[in-house]
């Protein structure tokens, strides 16, 4: 889970956002992690997405809503990791939101697809971290916070 939380390496491991915007950032540490409650904030080319975090059980589940985002609404997502026989771990990224008018119609065409890439780009660095020795997604978390209301 340490690749989860480390709103820093996100850029690094995921296709997607370009870097993480300290500025408009809040309740991270110097070196990016957060528990629930801050908000990391993701460039995207010129977009800037925030995503507050809800949930973490430690080596388990992250999960985190929009903070600001003006594509979507109400937006929340839950990324769970679960061991596997043999080795390994299975990592499923899910979402659930609503559209505002204009560009929202696409998203639910677009955004499954962005949370699997997310997702294989997950275990992917997470397997290469594993053969050097780096922390992976499912080894490292950050305490076991309880959902927030």
């Amino acid at each position: 889970m340490g690749l989860l939380i480390d709103g820093r390496s996100r850029p690094r491991w995921s296709s997607g956002p370009d870097e993480l915007v300290a500025e408009r950032s809040s309740g991270l540490g110097p070196e990016g992690r957060g528990g629930v409650g801050a908000v990391r904030a993701l460039r995207t080319g010129r977009v800037v997405t925030g995503e507050r975090l809800t949930e973490l059980v430690r080596g388990r589940r992250l999960a985190y809503e929009d903070a600001f985002n003006h594509v979507l609404r109400d937006y929340r997502a839950v990324v769970g990791l679960e061991p596997v026989n043999g080795g390994g771990t299975a990592i499923s990224w899910h979402g659930a939101w609503r559209m505002r008018p204009g560009v929202g119609w696409v998203m639910p065409f677009v955004l499954p697809r962005v949370m699997r890439r997310m997702a294989d780009d997950l275990a992917s660095c997470s397997a290469q971290e594993s053969e050097t020795g780096a922390e992976t997604a499912a080894e490292i978390g950050g305490g076991a916070d309880e959902p927030r209301s």
